[in-house]
C-alpha cells in the first residue's frame, strides 16, 4: 500500500524549541523509513510568538503556524496533538486535546504534580474508550540497545535481578553566571535534574527490568541558588546573561541521588545531576543478576555490554553491536554496522505511536505509566525533604 492510499493523520505540534525540533525531524522522516499503516502530515506548529512560530514552521517543515493552541485543538482537520512545551502547560493542553477527541503525544515528565498527572491519566482512560490514544515521550526506550536490553532481561540473560544502577549526568549549568532559564524555575519545570533527566533513567530502569520501584531514600541539592535573570527567552544551551546585575532564585534541584528497592527484590541506586563537570549527556544503566550482567552507555549508544556467567573461565564483558536487522527498530534503518544517533530515537517513537493509531492498540508508555513516574519523582522529593527518610511508593 502506498502512502497515497493510506489514511492521513494530521499533526499539530505545540512548542518548537529543543524538543519541538527533535519531534519535527521524526514526523518528517518516519514514513520514509518505516512502512506505516497511516501517513503522517505535519499540519501546524503552535507558538506564542507569531513571528518565531512562522520561522519555525518554515525551518522545521510544517505546513502552517498558529499562536493559539486552543483554536488548533478545536479544528476538525487535526488528528494528533504533540505537546513539546514546558511542564506547567502539559495538563491543560493534554486534557483539552483528549476531550476534543485527539490522539496525544506528551513530552515527559507527564506533569508537574501528581494531582495533574492523575487527572491526565483519568481523562486519557475516558478518551481511550472513544478511540483517542495517548502516550508519554520517554524517547530513550526507543534506543535499539535499550530495547534489546529489555528483551534479553525478559529472556533470562541475567537471571534473577539483584542490582540496578542508573546515572544521567550533564554539566550545562556548572557556571554560576548561567542565567535563570525556565528549567530552573519550579513553577514552570516542576523539578530540576530529577524530573528533567532523572525521570528518563528511572523510566529506563523500570522498562528494562520489568520491575517497579516501590521505595526510595534520597537526597537532593541546589548548588547555585541565585542566577542572573535571562535576556529574552533563554533556553537550554541558548540563553544569554541578564543585564543590570539582577538575579533570581533557583527553585529546583541541581542534583539528586537515591537508593531504591524494586518489587522484584533488587537493590537500586540512581544519580541525576547537571553539575558533573565534563559530562554532556552521560547515561549509564547497569543490571546485575544471578546469571550475568548487562550495561548500556549512551556515549556508545549502538552497543550493549553483556557478561554471561555461564561462560566459566572464558567469561568477560562482550560488546554486542546493536545494528543487526533482528534487533529492535533496526529493520527500518541502515545495513548492519551502520549506527544510529540521538535523533533516531524520536523517529522510532513516532513509528510506535503512529502504528498504535493505525491498529487501535494501546501505545506505551501510557499516561498511567507517566503517572507512576510522577509518583516516584514526588516520593524522591519527599524523602529528600525528610533527610533521606525511607519513602514507600
Amino acid at each position: 500500500m502506498t502512502d497515497g492510499e493510506k489514511r492521513t493523520v494530521r499533526i499539530a505540534m505545540i512548542g518548537y524549541a529543543f524538543m519541538g525540533a527533535a519531534h519535527s525531524q521524526a514526523w518528517r522522516n518516519v514514513h520514509r523509513f518505516f512502512d506505516l499503516g497511516v501517513h503522517p502530515e505535519m499540519a501546524v506548529v503552535v507558538g506564542r510568538d507569531g513571528g518565531k512560530a512562522a520561522e519555525a514552521a518554515q525551518r522545521l517543515g510544517w505546513q502552517s503556524f498558529a499562536t493559539d493552541w486552543r483554536e488548533v485543538i478545536a479544528r476538525d482537520d487535526i488528528d494528533v496533538v504533540d505537546i513539546c512545551t514546558p511542564g506547567d502547560t502539559h495538563a491543560e493542553i493534554a486534557i483539552a486535546a483528549l476531550q476534543a477527541g485527539k490522539h496525544v503525544l506528551c513530552e515527559k515528565p507527564l506533569a508537574n504534580t501528581v494531582a495533574e498527572a492523575e487527572e491526565m491519566a483519568a481523562v486519557a482512560a475516558t478518551a481511550r474508550a472513544d478511540g483517542a490514544l495517548s502516550m508519554v515521550g520517554f524517547s530513550y526506550r526507543r534506543v535499539p540497545a535499550v530495547a534489546l536490553m529489555r528483551r534479553m532481561v525478559a529472556d533470562g540473560a541475567v537471571g534473577e535481578i539483584r542490582h540496578v544502577r542508573g546515572q544521567y549526568m550533564q554539566d550545562w549549568i556548572t557556571d554560576p553566571d548561567f542565567p535563570l532559564v525556565w528549567r530552573l524555575r519550579k513553577e514552570v519545570a516542576g523539578s530540576g535534574a530529577l524530573g528533567d533527566i532523572g525521570a528518563h533513567v528511572l523510566d529506563m530502569a523500570q522498562f528494562v527490568t520489568g520491575q517497579r520501584i516501590n521505595g526510595v531514600a534520597a537526597q537532593t541539592e541546589t548548588f547555585v541558588r541565585e542566577r542572573p535573570l535571562p535576556e529574552g527567552d533563554g533556553a537550554l544551551g541558548a540563553a544569554t546573561s541578564g543585564g543590570g546585575g539582577e538575579t533570581g532564585e533557583v527553585t529546583v534541584d541541581d542534583a539528586a541521588v537515591l537508593i531504591a528497592r524494586t518489587d522484584g527484590g533488587a537493590l537500586a541506586t540512581f544519580e541525576a545531576t547537571r553539575f558533573a563537570t565534563g559530562r554532556k549527556n552521560h547515561i549509564v544503566l547497569e543490571v546485575n543478576g544471578s546469571a550475568g550482567s548487562l550495561v548500556f552507555e549512551f556515549e556508545d549508544m549502538n552497543g550493549l555490554r553483556y557478561y554471561d556467567a555461564a561462560a566459566g573461565d572464558r567469561a568477560g564483558f562482550t560488546r554486542i553491536d546493536v545494528t543487526e536487522p533482528t534487533h529492535p527498530y533496526i529493520d527500518g534503518w541502515w545495513p548492519a554496522g551502520h549506527g544510529l544517533g540521538y535523533e533516531h530515537t524520536f523517529v522510532n517513537q513516532a513509528r510506535d505511536f503512529l502504528e498504535a493509531i493505525a491498529t487501535g492498540e494501546d501505545p506505551s508508555p501510557s499516561f498511567e505509566e507517566g503517572l507512576a513516574i510522577q509518583r516516584l519523582l514526588t516520593a524522591v522529593e519527599q524523602s529528600a525533604e525528610q533527610n533521606a527518610a525511607w519513602t514507600h511508593i
